[in-house]
């Protein structure tokens, strides 16, 4: 049985030699026209995108190559290069990058749009058809505020501890179009509900659907977006992995996936996103509060076939035990902040 392809876009952020956001991405992606790589909101962001992939291996490979390549770049251009969900020293406003949509969004959305050099990955995965996304979506929504939770990596921002493991995810939800994606009926709902954003003017167009899980726009995919950029390559490929199984676990079931009580689900995330690995999860089906070593439990029985299928049962088991034992990205960064540490090294690419 053919397993659906993977591919991963990861934000990256570019600062100067002493940590302050810096607004040379035209400059970094010139430097790199074999690479696919893109501009993003704010001149100090540049996006990877990785090629399709058919296995973890493979994934790592080329997000391994590409983060080095992209680093040498932005040194070349007097930068340093960091995975990080947020700046995390500077000023909050960015300059925007100069095109067209950008500038719009900068006109319609002022502040909002110049304070988002957020940095976040997003992970696409083979779907039949958008009706296939659709019901994939309300299959995935129980387990987003687990990946939010494992995955953070913003709890520094210009040169304070947020308290939060997850500031990206705060400062995104922001957006009226972003956070849990809803429970959809069909194709059809979810066009009547970008139409009436549209028609609202809260977004300019479809791509400014930022909700977690959403059906891609210009590719065969559905797009999960919920997580900050994880500190290392091997966590992006722990996310990828875990998304991989819990699309083919709802492809599998074929349902329309479970309705959620919105208080429960938006209670999770929050949680997800002060805490991370620190504290407890929302069991979002009950509402009962877990150690969140058992809500990750519970998300790997859950994908525990699909596992198998892929072979990547080991992979998945040894990156949750690591992120527990070690800390994810932002218990590191909070460690080494209040140690007194160098944070920017901590994050910076090489």
């Amino acid at each position: 049985m053919k397993h659906p392809a993977i591919g991963v876009e990861e934000e990256l952020l570019l600062v100067s030699v002493t940590g302050d956001p810096l607004p040379r991405s035209q400059a970094v992606v010139d430097d790199l026209p074999g690479l696919d790589v893109t501009l993003e909101l704010t001149r100090a962001q540049i996006e990877i995108n990785s090629p399709v992939c058919n296995s973890a291996a493979e994934l790592h490979g080329h997000l391994t190559s590409m983060r080095s390549e992209l680093a040498g770049a932005a040194h070349s251009e007097g930068a340093r290069l960091l995975a990080t969900g947020t700046p995390q020293q500077g000023m909050a406003a960015q300059l925007v990058t100069k095109k067209p949509r950008y500038r719009e969004m900068a006109e319609r959305y002022g502040l909002l749009a110049r304070e988002q050099s957020v940095c976040g990955c997003h992970v696409h995965v083979d779907v039949p058809d958008k009706e296939a996304a659709i019901r994939v979506s309300n299959h995935l929504r129980p387990w987003l505020p687990a990946l939010l939770g494992l995955t953070a990596n913003s709890s520094i921002y210009l040169g304070q501890d947020t308290g939060f493991a997850s500031w990206r995810w705060v400062m995104w939800s922001r957006w009226p179009s972003a956070g849990p994606p809803p429970y959809l009926e069909s194709a059809e709902h979810y066009e009547a509900l970008v139409a009436m954003h549209l028609a609202a003017g809260t977004i300019m167009d479809e791509q400014m659907i930022y909700w977690d899980a959403r059906p891609s726009t210009h590719l065969p995919t559905i797009e999960i977006r919920v997580s900050d950029i994880p500190l290392t390559v091997a966590e992006s490929v722990l996310l990828a992995t875990l998304v991989r199984a819990l699309v083919m676990t709802a492809l599998e079931d074929g349902g329309p996936g479970p309705t959620l009580e919105t208080q429960i689900l938006r209670a999770a995330y929050w949680l997800a996103a002060r805490d991370g690995l620190t504290a407890g999860g929302l069991e979002v089906t009950t509402g009962e509060l877990l150690p969140v070593a058992d809500v990750l439990a519970k998300l790997v029985q859950y994908v525990g076939p699909a596992l198998q299928e892929l072979g990547d049962q080991d992979l998945v088991a040894d990156g949750i035990a690591r992120a527990l034992s070690d800390g994810n990205g932002a218990l590191r960064q909070q460690r080494m902040f209040r140690e007194g540490g160098d944070v920017i090294a901590l994050t910076e690419v090489t």
